[in-house]
């Protein structure tokens, strides 16, 4: 059976940027700009905007 159309992504199937990061990538992003230290807690992390 074969898929129809109109669950076919369109402009090619191309990936687009994820403007949403998790947890892990966001404490990773954090440590980098020298906003995190070891032992803070995880819950209620700052907003971030990924890096480009």
């Amino acid at each position: 059976m074969s898929q129809h159309n109109s669950f076919k992504a369109a402009g090619g199937g191309g990936k687009k940027n994820r403007t949403v990061l998790k947890r892990f990538e966001r404490v990773d992003l954090l440590r980098k700009r020298g906003q995190w230290e070891d032992g803070q807690r995880v819950i209620g992390l700052k907003k971030t905007k990924p890096e480009e």
